[in-house]
């Protein structure tokens, strides 16, 4: 068995963080997203990986991930020259996975579970696809599946405005080589996509077998501030365990699970945690509070920042209190205490500021 991951996109809801890097390689607890997709595919055992990337990001991508060796996984990675839907990133992944099996997992997606199970469930009882489900609140935003009482998939539906169930499609799927020729039978979406939804559809059409598993645990699309947030504290709340490398002086605290990198420095300060400081970090007469990971080289003076993501080489000074925010990599935040009370900003485009 193969994996395909896709990591191209371009990552429009999480502007303007991604107008200078990859979705996949934003980070959560200090490491990018894109990581956690590669562990849990080295962790089933799976070797040969292809990533999709784009000409945008695509060298970002290979800088980051490399070959491969540091997960033991052998890494091809595969242009995809536009933004044409997953099924069109199956397509023009077709050379690398060939007749073989695949698991499909999107790049910029969390879950709280091994694809281990997954993999032995479609080993064992050999459908042409297996889809992860969740039950959500709103699945109108989602692919939606409906499914019969054994878990074999009746019908998908992609984003419906009446949902027929609260059943949507995770972002991880194991396919046989059939769906190649289901791609093929269908025709791009209203919005100009090969859809894997229709593909998928295409072998339920054609009294193929498709098999469901929901999943129990966590999952969590990072495509949004408030879901990278959400990630970034579950991550914490369940992988961080306490490692202090750095210096700690003797007047600061440090309370909880809390990960401090080599070479940083809390002076005069209060941390608590589930937290992760990275390496290099300075931190001075400030309060850094739970679910927060703050990147390497960045400084924090006189401040207060709790529920957060800061990227690296960031300056925070003289901030009464910042909070469920997400600062991209080398931004500056900081009071003016002058005469002249105001606020100054440069701000990207599609930036959210709340005063």
């Amino acid at each position: 068995m193969k994996a395909l991951v896709l990591s191209g996109g371009q990552g429009t809801r999480l502007r303007p963080i991604t107008y200078t890097g990859a979705k996949q390689l934003v980070p959560v607890a200090n490491r990018p997203i894109l990581f956690y997709v590669l562990d849990n595919i080295a962790h089933a055992g799976i070797s040969e990986v292809g990533i999709v990337i784009s000409p945008e990001t695509g060298d970002e991508i290979r800088r980051a991930v490399g070959s491969g060796g540091r997960w033991g996984i052998a890494i091809q990675y595969i242009l995809q020259d536009r933004p044409g839907g997953l099924a069109h990133a199956v397509k023009t992944a077709r050379p690398f996975l060939g007749d073989s099996a695949f698991v499909m997992y999107l790049g910029d997606n969390l879950i709280g579970s091994n694809i281990d199970a997954f993999i032995s469930q479609f080993q064992n009882s050999v459908p042409d696809a297996l889809i992860l489900l969740k039950a959500v609140d709103d699945p109108s935003r989602f692919g939606v599946a409906e499914i019969d009482e054994r878990g074999r998939v009746i019908r998908l539906r992609e984003k419906p405005k009446n949902p027929p169930s609260n059943l949507a499609l995770v972002g991880v799927y194991v396919f046989s080589a059939k769906i190649h020729q289901a791609i093929d039978a269908i025709h791009p979406s209203p919005r100009g996509e090969l859809e894997i939804t229709d593909a998928i559809q295409k072998l339920l059409d054609g009294q193929l077998p498709v098999e469901s598993h929901i999943i129990d645990r966590w999952w969590l699309d990072t495509g949004k501030k408030d879901d990278l947030l959400a990630a970034n504290t579950v991550v914490l709340d369940e992988w961080i365990q306490r490692d202090i490398q750095g210096e700690v002086d003797a007047v600061s605290q440090v309370a909880g699970r809390v990960q401090i990198g080599r070479g940083a420095q809390v002076i005069q300060s209060k941390l608590r945690g589930p937290a992760v400081i990275g390496d290099g970090v300075l931190i001075r007469d400030s309060f850094v509070g739970p679910y927060s990971s703050i990147g390497n080289g960045t400084q924090i003076s006189q401040s207060v920042v709790e529920h957060c993501v800061v990227m690296e080489n960031c300056r925070i000074a003289g901030i009464d209190r910042l909070e469920d925010s997400v600062l991209g990599r080398s931004v500056q935040v900081s009071a003016n205490h002058g005469p002249h009370k105001a606020f100054r900003l440069l701000l990207g485009d599609h930036s959210v500021v709340e005063l």
